[in-house]
């Protein structure tokens, strides 16, 4: 297989060997290619959860089951500054 590469591609890729963390392009390749499909998991479990997630909701609204969109906006950012101090910590 043949593949073109840009020219900030292949610098990046020279840099990568140049910083002897790497022996050859193709072990840059290799773990570029890695990553990515560790990145498409990561994606795929986040659809899938989310998909979940919104299945409950719709179940929960389809019963009565609402909450005040103060609340829920409240929860949110609470949610999301809790999480931030967890990095933080």
């Amino acid at each position: 297989m043949n593949i073109s590469l840009t020219p900030k591609q292949e610098q990046f890729i020279q840099e990568q060997l140049k910083s002897g963390r790497y022996s050859t392009s193709d072990e840059v390749i290799a773990q570029a290619l890695q990553l990515l499909e560790e990145d498409e998991r990561n994606y795929l479990h986040w659809v899938e959860e989310n998909r979940e997630k919104v299945a409950v909701g719709i179940e929960q609204a389809d019963k009565g089951q609402l909450t005040n969109g103060k609340v829920a906006i409240a929860r949110v950012l609470e949610n999301i500054l809790d999480k931030t101090h967890q990095s933080q910590a």
